[in-house]
């Protein structure tokens, strides 16, 4: 089942990399008959250094499209992981470049392919256990400023939200063409922007890969892995039992539009048929209005370097299955239905991964192993795509070989390089086994990866050590700092001794319904294994205290509302509503709350927020001196009690 092909270039390099000057017609050159005086004469007005001619100024020279810059971290890949590695690394206090080649962030959740930014959206007999963190931040932004679940208005969602953070500087159409090291460590990162063409060398101390293909590891000389491992590797059930090349295949998704009159099809010279009678029964064709995950062509050989080969592939295919619903004669609810979207750039699943201190593996998913450096966690099934994809179909087009009952870990020791001191990596191409990959490359548990690398690669900088010794000396620190962040890493529960509600002598509330409020210091920040961490009001307005036997010097107050992590709020083509997915704002979410602290007997309102937008509610207030705080909750989006998992105080 090889794919192979392989095209020698028709084009002369040296006719490539020629420049010719842009002529009118009075100034046009006949090379075969110019004399030397007149070539003399050309070459002193079109040399090639001097080749600019700025007709509004007379300028000659031209511009510098040459920058080295420098930041504390560089990053690669503007998908999800990426994203909250820029973000989180920059909140931690470091300077950060975010590099991505394309014109818009998000990945494969962008409107150039559309996926839904899937996470842990349902256990098996259970719930979602949904991420919290920068990544529902900015779903949550998306649920505030595009309730329309517009794709191309997603794009713009993330835009906004990375741009605003000031320690973050995003390059967009910019390509990292290669690593350029110093000894074993990456020194720089040489890049391509397209539309300036301009050369960029991002200087950095700590670089992290986040691009799915990893090139920038690769170049680097970073150790990694293409393939199926064989199954006695890992001692993994689901691997095959020898050791091949396949890895799970990209995609092409499609949607269709009710026009409300007929609206005959006809296929493109580049469809190729789509055989049902030799269909799997799993690769279904209704619904259609959204297209067919299952459009996919996978490799066993090198799937980047045949991706436009397989693209030009895979549209056929599309094209193909549509025109089967058209034509076919099998499908008259398509009569009226039109395409209205076709992707242009397939999604990825898989290509290199990366090679850490620890190799992730199925046992440790399915044995829910408790890792002492967790900073992660994911939970969607073992889903591992036909490796033929549109090939082979007679096989189901995913095995979902099996459910977890509950989330498990990621370990820090699987997002550095095992070779490359200063290369962090997050995403598709973390140090894991083909198996674990195929639960793991959901793009919200990316993304909780992400801003685990951020963080650590921002603690790299200010200790100053490489990644293996943070995770060797400073992990509690590095967990600590991620669960202040609002990150949730199972079975850990946060023990900040920076926190100051956890010296308070007593907490009370004004009311409570549910739970009770001494959990609001317990360091579990969700309701987890059927356990209770929640206080709850009975009714609204409602007021939470805590008190001190001594004075405290207090600046910030950090408040972990509710936003209901049992019920997904990513953006979807569907705009499904329904128990497990919503298109709204939660209506748990605070949205007026004031707090106020005891100074020499008498209460001083010090911060207000009226419309407040995250479950991470931060009070910065000059430094003061209290023996009390007090919170008051006056208002959500729509629930008739307020519900709190987490209050914490700082000097």
């Amino acid at each position: 089942m090889k794919r192979r092909k392989f095209f020698k270039s028709t084009v002369k390099g040296a006719l490539g990399a020629s420049i010719l000057p842009l002529l009118g017609n009075s100034d046009s050159v006949d090379t075969t008959s110019t004399s030397s005086k007149n070539t003399s004469t050309l070459k002193n007005k079109y040399n090639p250094k001097e080749q600019w001619h700025q007709m509004g100024t007379g300028k000659k020279p031209r511009p510098d499209r040459q920058k080295t810059i420098e930041y504390d971290v560089v990053i690669v890949g503007g998908g999800a992981a990426g994203m909250c590695a820029a973000v989180s690394a920059a909140r931690n206090g470091v300077k950060v470049a975010l590099i991505q080649d394309r014109p818009v962030l998000g990945g494969n959740s962008s409107s150039e392919i559309r996926v839904h930014l899937n996470g842990v959206n349902h256990l098996k007999g259970g719930e979602p256990e949904r991420e919290t963190g920068i990544i529902e931040e900015i779903l949550l932004h998306n649920r505030f400023h595009n309730p329309q679940d517009s794709y191309p208005v997603w794009d713009h969602i993330l835009y906004d939200f990375v741009t605003k953070e000031k320690n973050l500087d995003l390059y967009l159409n910019t390509s990292a063409l290669r690593a350029e090291m110093k000894g074993d460590r990456i020194d720089a990162v040489y890049c391509w922007q397209l539309t300036t063409e301009t050369e960029y060398t991002f200087k950095g101390k700590q670089f992290i890969d986040c691009s799915g293909d990893g090139l920038l590891g690769a170049t680097a000389g970073a150790f990694y892995r293409t393939g199926r491992e064989g199954a006695s590797e890992f001692n993994e059930k689901y691997a095959p039992k020898e050791a091949d090349g396949w890895q799970m295949g990209s995609t092409i998704l499609l949607g269709s539009k009710n026009m409300g009159k007929p609206m005959p099809f006809e296929a493109p010279h580049f469809t190729i048929p789509y055989e049902a009678e030799k269909s799997h029964k799993g690769r279904k064709l209704m619904p259609f209005e959204l297209g067919f995950w299952w459009v996919e062509l996978g490799s066993d050989e090198d799937i980047i370097g045949e991706f436009e080969d397989n693209k030009h592939t895979l549209m056929g295919y599309a094209y193909g299955v549509w025109d089967y619903l058209k034509n076919s004669g099998k499908y008259p609810e398509t009569e009226n239905y039109a395409l209205d979207w076709v992707s242009s750039l397939p999604g990825k699943r898989e290509s290199r991964r990366f090679i850490g201190d620890h190799i992730l593996s199925e046992p440790d998913l399915l044995n829910n192993v408790d890792f002492e450096d967790a900073v992660a966690y994911g939970g969607w099934s073992l889903d591992e795509h036909n490796p033929g994809g549109m090939l082979n179909l007679e096989e189901p087009p995913s095995y979902f070989h099996e459910k977890f009952k509950e989330v498990y870990q990621i370990p820090f020791r699987s997002l550095y390089s095992i070779n490359v001191p200063n290369l962090l990596f997050a995403g598709r191409n973390i140090s894991q086994t083909h198996i674990a990959l195929s639960s793991s490359r959901i793009m919200a548990t990316c993304a909780l990866e992400g801003q685990a690398v951020g963080t650590a690669a921002a603690l790299c900088v200010q200790k100053p050590v490489m990644p293996r010794t943070l995770g060797q000396k400073y992990i509690n620190e590095l967990q600590e700092q991620l669960l202040r962040d609002d990150a949730f890493i199972p079975n850990r529960p946060a023990k900040d001794k920076n926190d100051l509600i956890q010296s308070s002598s007593s907490l009370f509330a004004s009311s409570t319904s549910s739970g009770s409020v001494e959990t609001l210091k317990d360091g579990m920040s969700r309701d987890f294994k059927e356990k209770k961490h929640h206080w709850q009001s009975k009714g609204l307005p409602a007021t939470v205290q805590i008190e001190w036997n001594q004075k405290q010097t207090i600046s910030k107050i950090e408040v972990k509302c509710d936003t209901n992590v049992k019920k997904n709020i990513m953006l979807r083509r569907d705009s499904l509503e329904n128990k497990t997915y919503s298109t709204k704002v939660p209506e748990e979410l605070m949205k007026v709350l004031e707090a106020e602290v005891r100074v020499k007997g008498k209460w001083v309102k010090v911060a207000e927020i009226t419309k407040n937008k995250t479950r991470l509610i931060k009070f910065d207030f000059d430094t003061i001196e209290a023996t009390a705080i007090r919170i008051h909750l006056k208002e959500t989006y729509g629930a008739v009690n307020a519900k709190l998992f987490e209050v914490r105080a700082y000097s």
